[in-house]
C-alpha cells in the first residue's frame, strides 16, 4: 500500500500534465512541478488563483494575457471561474505553449485543475478555436463591467434550480441588487460617470463574493448574485458586508466625497421552483427594500 502511494506521488509529481487543487477559497493547496514551472509558483505555496494570475501578468509569464486592462480580465475570468462542476476550456502561456485547461467542482467547493499541452494537436484549426472561445467568453460578459451578463446569469441560476429540484447543492440564496437613485447620478454628474459607479460598484460587490458565488448585470444598474450552499441567515449578513463596503466617499476619484448606496431583495430557492418564480421573489423583495428607504435588504 504504502509502495501504491510513493507510486502515485511520484507520478503526480513528475507528470508533464498541469494539475492543481484549489480550495474552496480558491487557495492553491496542492500542485505539481508541471503546474508550478508554467505558472511561477513555489513548492507548497499557499496562493490565491487571482494573486497567481496578478503575480504572471506582474512578471509576464505564466498566463498569456490579450490585454493590458488586467482588473477588467480579472473580473471577467473570475465570472465564469468556479461557477459550474465542470468547465473546459483552450488557453496559451507565455512560452508558446497551448492547453486544454479543465476545472473540477466538487458539492464542497474545491476545484481540481488539470491542463494537457496541445501546442502540436491540430495547431492549423487553433484561431477558429480561439475566436470561438472568445465568442462564447464575449456571449456571457457584460461589455462595461466585466461580469456575467443576463444571459449567463439566468443560465446559472437555471442549473442551481436544476439541482434543487433534485434535492442536490444544499441551501441556495439569490438577490437583486440595484444601485439608488442611479438617474439622478447620472443626470447631476453625467452619463461617463455613472459607466464608472457601475464599474466601481461591480469591482466592490465582487471582491466580497466567495468563488462560488455569481454575479451579474442583468439589466441597467440591476444586478443578480446567486449564492450557493448559503442559507438566508448567512446571505443576509453577506449582505450586510456589502452595504458597508461599497460606495464608500473615495471609490471614486472624480467625486471624491460622493456616497452611493444600493437596495437588496433576497429569497431562497425552494423545491419545485420555477426561475420566474425565483425571480419574482427577488424582484418583489426588492421593491419593498426601495420604497421601505432605500439602503437596505428586504427578503420574500
Amino acid at each position: 500500500m504504502a509502495l501504491f502511494g510513493d507510486i502515485t506521488e511520484s507520478l503526480f509529481e513528475t507528470s508533464g500534465t498541469l494539475v492543481a487543487l484549489f480550495d474552496p477559497q480558491d487557495i492553491l493547496r496542492r500542485s505539481n512541478a508541471a503546474y508550478r514551472e508554467a505558472y511561477g509558483v513555489a513548492v507548497d505555496e499557499a496562493i490565491s488563483w487571482a494573486e497567481i494570475v496578478r503575480r504572471n501578468f506582474e512578471q509576464r509569464r505564466g498566463v498569456a494575457f490579450a490585454t493590458e486592462d488586467f482588473e477588467h480580465w480579472l473580473t471577467s475570468a473570475r465570472s465564469r471561474r468556479g461557477k459550474t462542476a465542470y468547465r473546459a476550456f483552450e488557453t496559451d502561456i507565455t512560452d508558446g505553449r497551448w492547453l486544454w485547461m479543465t476545472e473540477t467542482v466538487s458539492p464542497t467547493g474545491w476545484m481540481l485543475c488539470i491542463a494537457s499541452d496541445i501546442t502540436e494537436l491540430r495547431t492549423g484549426e487553433r484561431s477558429l478555436r480561439q475566436d470561438r472561445d472568445s465568442a462564447r467568453k464575449a456571449s456571457q460578459t457584460d461589455e462595461l463591467t466585466g461580469i456575467s451578463n443576463r444571459r449567463h446569469c439566468m443560465s446559472v441560476l437555471q442549473e442551481v434550480i436544476a439541482k434543487a429540484s433534485r434535492g442536490e447543492g444544499g441551501e441556495t440564496c439569490v438577490a437583486l441588487l440595484d444601485i439608488d437613485r442611479f438617474k439622478q447620478i447620472n443626470d447631476r454628474f453625467g452619463h461617463q460617470f455613472g459607466d464608472a459607479v457601475l464599474i466601481d460598484f461591480s469591482k466592490s460587490v465582487q471582491r466580497n463574493l466567495r468563488p462560488a458565488d455569481s454575479f451579474g448585470r442583468v439589466g441597467g444598474e440591476e444586478f443578480m448574485l446567486i449564492l450557493p450552499q448559503l442559507g438566508p441567515a448567512a446571505a443576509e449578513l453577506l449582505i450586510e458586508r456589502l452595504f458597508r463596503a461599497v460606495g464608500r466617499p473615495g471609490s471614486l476619484p472624480s467625486q471624491p466625497s460622493l456616497h452611493y448606496s444600493f437596495s437588496a431583495g433576497l429569497t431562497q430557492i425552494r423545491p419545485g421552483d420555477t426561475l420566474a418564480e425565483v425571480y419574482h421573489r427577488a424582484d418583489a423583495a426588492l421593491y419593498d427594500a426601495k420604497i421601505g428607504g432605500r439602503g437596505r435588504q428586504m427578503s420574500a
